[in-house]
């Protein structure tokens, strides 16, 4: 489902952030991307949605070729991906219902469903109760629940997640990741760079692990195998 061949990056200052990656993740899994600081992982991740673009080599997700890709066609690409940030990208001034309904608003869904898909979404990371509330009003799980509720509400094939635990404390953290693990149940990829060790070694899942650039080991049912 996602392909990549050969694939580099060099930002316009000359660093390189990526060297010659191939790799393929098939529909249904759950993969963790790991690896030191500045080793290259957000970029891997950030080219899956085309936050970043390849300066070398070849991108495909279902068949499409993300180089050759014109940017009005990249909000097309993104309705089949769900992205889920760190810092949680929520809007302050709309309400959690607002925020989640908002993403099938600028793709023209009908009110009767979004309030649907907005509730569905809302009641499978349990806040409902909490659906009139500003993001001030919340605590930081609760934000990244919401944070994940937005990405997975127009049903994407893929949900990326850039460090989704990396500003939580642990018990939230094994929350955010029991939502992830229903997420993955229900057949949706999913694909975290994170730098969680005890996630990682107690999920069992595929692990990737990237160093300067190049993905050094790949496992089916893998470890963190860095220092915490």
């Amino acid at each position: 489902m996602i392909e990549m061949k050969d694939v580099s990056k060099t930002y316009p200052n000359g660093v390189s952030a990526l060297n010659e990656v191939n790799l393929s993740i098939e529909q249904g899994e759950f993969v963790y991307v790991v690896g030191p600081s500045g080793a290259g992982k957000s970029t891997l991740v950030g080219m899956m949605y085309r936050e970043e673009k390849a300066t070398g080599g070849s991108i495909s997700i279902n068949g499409v070729y993300l180089n050759k890709m014109k940017e009005r066609k990249i909000p097309h690409l993104r309705r089949d991906i769900g992205v889920v940030y760190q810092d949680f990208k929520l809007l302050p001034r709309l309400t959690v219902y607002e925020n989640i309904a908002f993403a099938l608003e600028v793709i023209e869904e009908t009110p009767k469903n979004i309030r649907r898909r907005v509730m569905e979404v809302l009641d499978l990371v349990n806040l409902k109760h909490k659906a009139r509330h500003i993001p001030d009003e919340l605590s930081g799980g609760e934000q990244q629940r919401v944070s994940i509720a937005r990405a997975i509400v127009n049903h994407p094939k893929t949900v990326i997640a850039d460090e989704p635990t990396g500003n939580l404390d642990p018990e939230t953290s094994w929350e955010i990741m029991r939502i992830f693990e229903e997420i993955n149940a229900r057949g949706t990829t999913v694909i975290m760079a994170t730098h969680s060790k005890d996630i990682v070694n107690t999920m069992k899942k595929r692990v990737i692990a990237v160093e300067n650039g190049r993905i050094v080991r790949d496992e089916h049912r893998g470890e963190y195998g860095y220092e915490a």
